[in-house]
Order: structure tokens, then C-alpha cells, then sequence
């Protein structure tokens, strides 16, 4: 049986482990990516926060990625009915890129992947891992290609980035429920006919369906649009169990999909994934760290899923360089500590979605600027910046602000 020697193995060629081996291999280590799939392959996550653009810069990738010619994404727009609240990133609190991309994912990932094999980073698709043996931080990975042909790879430490597979969690034991709600999504791609004319048919719209239900509309730039409702599982019982027919039927319910995908070509069947968000009792262990969603996946209402993907392997590739490199790393402080605090940021408003509270802040009759550009950054996914109360105190400053408008509105109408 084949084995190979490498300093680092990433398990998972998506966006965390792309970026996890560039800035390993940027240290000048010996880094190899397995992945299970073959590319390109469909992935749900197709809106991106600014915050991924520095990640794309620093790991070598932006300028590929740049080449494809994208939707670019400079803001996003949430409706309910008749009301609008516009966010726009050049609007934001805290310093950073002011836009982003929205993005077929299946060929956003293969570029990526496409641009770590430049770097001279080997990628070998169509394989599984099946066994995972550690001797301290020393690991033997055995791994069956497409041909059933079965290898080990040892390596210094592991990267697993392998998203929803979740190899170690699930090899290890690590899964951990969320503690968000269980909820359901059915999705699917529009030919987009009917796009609006201008900035309104090329920017992500976030419409409140129901308190608890909400549909994400996110234009391509090759003319196709996603679609998805967002919801308790128990809204769709309305509707019928075939595919096709439920989305048509739910279409149909809301003035902002009703006309505008009437009839419009689906470019698939439309899926449906029920109980998403999970978690996992540890970030890191002795001889790996977990990336992406391989650590906790929270909602796709603020599209956070990418951002803490490469947020997760820009951060752990650097401190698995620098631990290589003879640097003592306390992975409690520089990554838990590090990751969490933007996810935990994110889950604030994940649950202020859900309970109305953020409703009434951006639905708000008279919106506070200044409050309006701290909120911004968040969306624009700089769940780090500290100077912002709304991240420094994100579940605090979303509550009061919450309540003082409520009260503005009683008295209003009193």
C-alpha cells in the first residue's frame, strides 16, 4: 500500500481548506488537500461578505477568482410587504472592502481549488478518508480513490475543512447539536427573465415571508437566480411533497417571487435540507483543528457560512504554520477564542431574525444612522471588530436598541 509524507494534510478542497493550504504553503510547508467529491460539485452558500475578500487577498486567490467575472455584490436589500431596509457595505462602521461577490458556488469552489493546484498544492479528488490514526500530533490518514484504490498519508497535523462530512467530528465523536432551531430550506435556480432593470435585479433581496419564514434571492451574473425559502419546518406542510410543485406553490405566495418566477425555467429539481445548523464540543484537539463547517454552521439568513470558513482556515493556517515553525500555539486563545467570538456575534442576530427583534430595528419608522452603519459591518461579515458595540456587545446593544423602539412605536401610536 502507498504511503506519503507530507507537513500538513487538509481534508476538503472548499473555501476553508483552500484558503487553510495557501497560507500553510505560503510558510513554505509541504501541504496536501483530500477531497471527496469530484468538482465542480453544487454547494448551497452562494452570497459573500466582504470580510472573505481579505482572506482571497492574503491567500493568493482574489485575482482568480476576479477573472470570472462574477455578480458583484455591494449591499443587500431586506423587504417586508411594501417596506425596504438597504444596507450599503461603502456605509459600513468599520474599515474594510466595501463589496464582494454573489457566486454559482460550484464554480466559485473549482476556482479556488484551481488556484491552489498553481501554487503547486496537490488536490486529489474523488478521495475519501476512512481511517485516521494519531501518535500525538503525528497522524497516519488512510484514504480510497475512485479506483477503490486504498493509501496512507502521514502527516505532522491535519486540517479538516471537509464542510458537512465532518470527518474528524463525526470519526471522533465531536458532533454536538446547535442550540439554534431546527429549520428547513427548499431552493432551486431561476432562469431570470423577469430580472428587474438596474441595481434591483443584481443585488441580494432578503424578503420576510412570515415572522419566522424568509426567502433569499440571489441574481448571478450568468442570468440564472437562486431562490430559497427559509422556515420551521411546519410551513411547508401546506404545501405539496413533490419538488417541483411546492416551489411553484410557495412562489405564488409572496408579491416579490409571485410574478417575477411565474412560469421561469428551474434549472433543477428543487432540493430541500432540514436541520442544518449543528455543532461540535471542540475547535481543535492534539494533531488537528476543525475549519468551516466541519466546526458549527449557524444559519444561511446573513450568508456567514463562507466567511467563517475562510475566516476559520486563514486563522488556522497560519497558527498550524507558525506551530511548525517552533512557535508554542495556545490554540484555546488565539483560534476558539478567536473564532467564537464572530460566531457567537453572528448567532445574535441569527436569533434576533427569527424573534423579531431585528425586524423592528431595520423596519424601524425613523432608523438611527450611525446605528444603521454598525449593523452594516456586521453584515459585511466584521464580526471581529471590537470598536463596533454591535459586535464588542452584540446580544446587549441588539436587545436595548430592540426595546427602545418599541416603545418609540407605542408611544406613536398611543
Amino acid at each position: 500500500m502507498k504511503t506519503e509524507n507530507v507537513d500538513v494534510l487538509v481534508i476538503g478542497a472548499g473555501p476553508a481548506g483552500t484558503v487553510a493550504a495557501s497560507m500553510i504553503h505560503k510558510a513554505g510547508f509541504k501541504v496536501k488537500i483530500v477531497e471527496k467529491e469530484k468538482f465542480p460539485r453544487f454547494v448551497i452558500g452562494e452570497s459573500l461578505l466582504p470580510r472573505v475578500m481579505d482572506h482571497l487577498d492574503e491567500a493568493g486567490l482574489l485575482e482568480g477568482v476576479k477573472a470570472a467575472g462574477f455578480q458583484e455584490k455591494f449591499g443587500a436589500k431586506f423587504v417586508r410587504g411594501h417596506e425596504v431596509c438597504d444596507f450599503n457595505f461603502s456605509q459600513q462602521f468599520s474599515k474594510g472592502w466595501t463589496w464582494t461577490w454573489q457566486v454559482p458556488r460550484g464554480q466559485f469552489d473549482q476556482i479556488l481549488a484551481a488556484e491552489v493546484q498553481k501554487k503547486g498544492i496537490e488536490v486529489n479528488f474523488q478521495t475519501a478518508v476512512t481511517d485516521i490514526k494519531f501518535s500525538g500530533t503525528d497522524s497516519t490518514t488512510t484514504v480510497v480513490d475512485n479506483n477503490g484504490e486504498t493509501s496512507t498519508i502521514q502527516a505532522k497535523f491535519i486540517v479538516d475543512a471537509s464542510g458537512y462530512g465532518r470527518v474528524i467530528p463525526r470519526m471522533f465523536g465531536l458532533d454536538e447539536p446547535s442550540n439554534l432551531g431546527v429549520r428547513k430550506t427548499h431552493f432551486t435556480h431561476f432562469r431570470d427573465l423577469k430580472r428587474p432593470e438596474g441595481i434591483d435585479g443584481n443585488r441580494i433581496t432578503v424578503v420576510v415571508h412570515q415572522q419566522r419564514t424568509w426567502i433569499w434571492i440571489i441574481p448571478f451574473s450568468n442570468g440564472i437566480t437562486s431562490v430559497g425559502f427559509v422556515g420551521d419546518p411546519e410551513f411547508f406542510l401546506d404545501h405539496s411533497e413533490n419538488p417541483v410543485e411546492r416551489m411553484q406553490s410557495i412562489i405564488a405566495t409572496n408579491i416579490h417571487t409571485a410574478e417575477r418566477f411565474k412560469d421561469a425555467e428551474m434549472m433543477f429539481e428543487p432540493k430541500t435540507i432540514e436541520g442544518y445548523s449543528i455543532s461540535t464540543k471542540q475547535l481543535y484537539g492534539e494533531g488537528f483543528v476543525l475549519c468551516g463547517n466541519a466546526t458549527e454552521f449557524l444559519d444561511p439568513v446573513f450568508s456567514s457560512g463562507v466567511t467563517f470558513a475562510m475566516e476559520s482556515g486563514n486563522k488556522a493556517g497560519k497558527l498550524v504554520g507558525e506551530m511548525l515553525g517552533g512557535r508554542t500555539i495556545d490554540w484555546e486563545k488565539e483560534y476558539t477564542a478567536h473564532m467564537m467570538q464572530g460566531i457567537n456575534a453572528f448567532r445574535t442576530y441569527v436569533n434576533g431574525w427569527y424573534d423579531g427583534k431585528l425586524h423592528s430595528i431595520f423596519f424601524a419608522d425613523n432608523p438611527m444612522e450611525d446605528v444603521k452603519e454598525k449593523i452594516c459591518s456586521v453584515l459585511a461579515g466584521y464580526v471581529w471588530d471590537l470598536e463596533n458595540p454591535f459586535v464588542k456587545n452584540h446580544e446587549e446593544a441588539v436587545r436595548k436598541l430592540s426595546r427602545v423602539l418599541e416603545i418609540d412605536k407605542i408611544l406613536a401610536e398611543g
